[in-house]
Formats: structure tokens, sequence, C-alpha cells
């Protein structure tokens, strides 16, 4: 009798183990199926929505359909099929976009589809307004990190079916959003911010500092002022409108805090610092965004004073810069993370993949926000009023030599200080020449877009 039931037991354990593995193998087919469907070569893929209805990607799209170059201006950031980019949304994203589910199979006509929170009207738009120079531009929703406009150039038509590869300009298949570049004087926000943390306000607003056109480091290493008379004797606001690198070059040598103390708040904020570690990214619906870096090694020297003022060895990718403006606008210190996908269809038409808000790390604190949000929205009345005539708008201009031909982007990023209409921005103009297109305009162009469409959407239906 005992040995009939140890078997009776042993068959029942061998039935259980088999049911539970049975239920792991439907469990992995349903949810990991459609991912190895949508990787394989001749998938049925769906489209790619803006906010408004309209296509971003369609595998069967045509230049009769939708004209030659209808999705030039999101080529490099929405993608397609091909493999030949592969930091874009579809490549990223193709297990929301396959025609297949384990109960139905692939199905040609299936409803799959991303929806993102893009406009493409407006992002359009702001491409044109570039002209023929290249750069690139971001705009999202601070508060709730939806992105609205992004958009880069040059860029690459995916119509043409990648038969011009070989002549595509530089850059062309990648949206240089995500990308590393010299921010310039963009920088000198968190070189105040990582004072203010570590001075406190009311010592940084007592700081007053010379500029007579040029500085001599205690190292002996000039660094010149971009007013060839200089500025005069300045405190903080008038030094971070007039972008002054004498009185920043000062701020830093000041013996009143540590080349650590700068270091502590540029880690917070997500800067990679003397090399140290790998290359780090943050995601966006599974597109890499790179994050900061720097070399800072002696605050008396000149290539650290440079690198805190956005020269040298640092680089920040324009959307990080604009991310990082949601934690001085919402003066909690921590950003708001962007999302470019609103919500997914599955081939059924059931709705799934539904954003929610989520935020970053704590990088400073909630005063320090609130009074560097004070000194960019000082520099903003009086400087960049025009922007968007009737809003605050807290901003940051700045000028980042290139190469060693020493070409000039310019670069502008910024904050409308209104919660019914919290956008953040950062626009990039590569190799801007005086008389040509600026980053104010770009920037005007592209708000006062937002704000037309922002007044014109219908008020949220009452609860009865």
């Amino acid at each position: 009798m005992k040995s009939i039931r140890r078997g009776q037991h042993l068959i029942t354990i061998m039935l259980l183990l088999f049911l539970a593995g049975f239920g792991f193998l439907i469990y992995k087919l349903q949810t990991e199926a459609k991912f190895y469907i949508s990787h394989a070569s001749n998938t049925s893929l769906g489209k790619v929505f803006d906010r408004n209805g309209e296509v971003l990607y369609d595998p069967k799209a045509t230049a009769e359909e939708y004209g030659a170059d209808y999705f030039l201006d999101v080529g490099n950031l929405i993608g397609d099929d091909s493999k030949q980019m592969t930091n874009t949304l579809v490549a990223q994203n193709k297990d929301l976009l396959a025609n297949f589910s384990f109960m139905l199979g692939e199905q040609s006509d299936g409803q799959a589809a991303i929806c993102t929170t893009l406009d493409h009207r407006i992002n359009r738009i702001v491409y044109d307004r570039f002209g023929v120079k290249n750069g690139c531009a971001v705009a999202y929703n601070y508060m709730t990190g939806e992105i609205y406009v992004c958009t880069s150039k040059p860029n690459v038509n995916v119509l043409d079916h990648y038969e011009n590869i070989e002549s595509l300009p530089e850059g062309a298949l990648l949206c240089s959003v995500f990308y590393p570049t010299v921010p310039g004087s963009t920088q000198k926000i968190a070189t105040t911010l990582s004072a203010l943390e570590h001075m406190g306000y009311d010592a940084l607003l007592a700081k007053s500092y010379d500029c007579n056109g040029t500085y001599e480091n205690l190292t002996g290493q000039v660094i010149k002022c971009h007013r060839s008379e200089g500025h005069g004797t300045q405190g903080i606001m008038d030094a971070f409108a007039n972008s002054c690198n004498p009185w920043f070059a000062q701020l830093v040598a000041d013996p009143s805090w540590t080349l650590e103390d700068i270091e502590e708040t540029y880690r917070a904020m997500g800067y990679r610092m003397n090399g140290e570690g790998e290359q780090t990214y943050f995601d966006v619906n599974g597109i890499s965004a790179y994050t900061a870096s720097t070399t800072l090694t002696d605050k008396n020297d000149f290539s650290t004073q440079w690198g805190c003022m956005g020269q040298g060895k640092t680089l920040v990718s324009p959307m990080q810069l604009m991310v990082w403006q949601s934690a001085i606008a919402n003066q909690n210190g921590v950003s708001t993370m962007p999302h470019l996908i609103d919500h997914a269809v599955t081939v059924d038409g059931r709705e799934t993949a539904q954003a929610v808000t989520e935020y970053g790390e704590k990088m400073f604190t909630p005063e320090s926000a609130a009074h560097m949000r004070e000194i960019m929205l000082s520099n903003g009345r009086t400087r960049y009023a025009d922007i968007l005539p009737g809003k605050d708008v807290a901003v940051k201009s700045g000028t980042a030599q290139i190469g060693e031909e020493k070409t000039e982007n310019s670069l502008l990023t910024g904050f409308v200080d209104d919660p019914e209409f919290p956008i953040a921005f950062c626009i990039v103009i590569e190799n801007r020449v005086s008389g040509e297109i600026t980053t104010n305009q770009i920037a005007a162009t592209m708000l006062q877009e937002l704000l037309h469409d922002n007044e014109a959407a219908p008020e949220p239906a009452q609860a009865q």
C-alpha cells in the first residue's frame, strides 16, 4: 500500500510539473511569439499615427498616395522596417506593430498601430523653418512627458527606399535630438545649479566679478568674453543674461566651493565624469538618448573652466537639455521623463501600452530649482519677450564652437512658465552665421503653433 501511495504521489507531482510547464509554454508563446514574428522577414506591420490621426509610418506607403516628401520631417525618428536605421520608433517597437496574435495568427489586414504624442503638422512646420540650415528641435509637455515636436535636419525620405543612400548627407540616418553635441553656454544652467546647491542663493547673488573683455586665471591662461570691451561689474542675473565667460570662469575658480561640489551636481544630473565607466543612455520608448559627459580636473585650469561653460570635452544631447528644464519649471529638481507613444492598438483592435507619466531621480533641491527658474525667467523677460508675446518664457542661449574649423552652432533651451501651456524645448542650428535664421525665430514659430493648437483644443468633458 505504501508503494502504491508513493507512486500516486509521484504521478501527481509529475502531472503538476507537466501542467506548470505547459502553462509556462503557453504564457511564453502568448507574450513572446509576437516579438519573434514581428522581427521575421516579410511580416505584416501596422501603421504609426500622430496625436491627430495623421500617418507617420505606413509599410505600404507610396509617393502617389502621401506625396513625395510627406515623411521627410520624421524619417530618422519614426524610421521604417528597412533595417537601415535601428535607433528609431519602428525599429524598437516592431512587436507593438505586428499584425499577429497567438490566437489569430498573422492578419495582413489587422489593426495593429502605434499612436504617438507627436503633432505632424507642427513638426513639419518646424522642420521647414530651418530652411537651408541643419539642426534639430524638440518640445514636450514638462508635466506629462508627451513629446509634441521632434525633428532633425538633414533627414531621410523613407519613400526613396535608400536608392540614394550613398549620396545622403552625413547624419541623415540619425535623429540628432538624441545624440551628444557641444552645449555651449546652455551648460551655464548646470554650473549655476551647482553653485545654487553648494553656495546657496544669497551667497551666489552676492557674488560680483569684473569683466573687461578677458580674464587671466591663476594658471596664467586667458578666457575671452564675446564682447571685446567686456561687461563691467556684474552679478549672477546680468552675467547669466550676458552669457559672460570671464564671469563664469571666476565663479568656477571662486574658493568658496570645490571641484567636488561641481562634480556632485553634475553627476546627479546624469553626467558621466572624466571618462569613468561606459557611455550611458536613457530610454524614450526604446530609442536611446545619450547622457551627458564632461572632463573636469582642476577648477583653476582653463580646460575645466571652459568645460563648465559648455566647451572643451563637455557633450549633452538636445533631448537631455530639454528634459532638465522640467525639473526647473516644476520647481522640484526631478525631471519628467519624455515619451513618444501615447498608446498602441493590437491586431484585433484593443488598446494597450498606455502611456504613464514617469519621473527621473532627484537632481537638485526644490529651492535650487525655484531660484534657477527665476534666473532664467529674468533672462527671458528682458531679452526674449518676442518669442511668445503674453507668456513668460525662461531661456538660456548658447554658442558652441565645433571642430578645428571653429564653426559655431547656435542653441536655445528653456520652458514656458504656464501650467496651462507647460512646454519645454531645445533648438540647435548647426554652423549658423550672422544674418541667417535664428534659434529665437524657430522657437517663436514652434511655440506659437503649439499655443494655437492648445487654445483651439476642446475643453475636457465635465463629470456628471
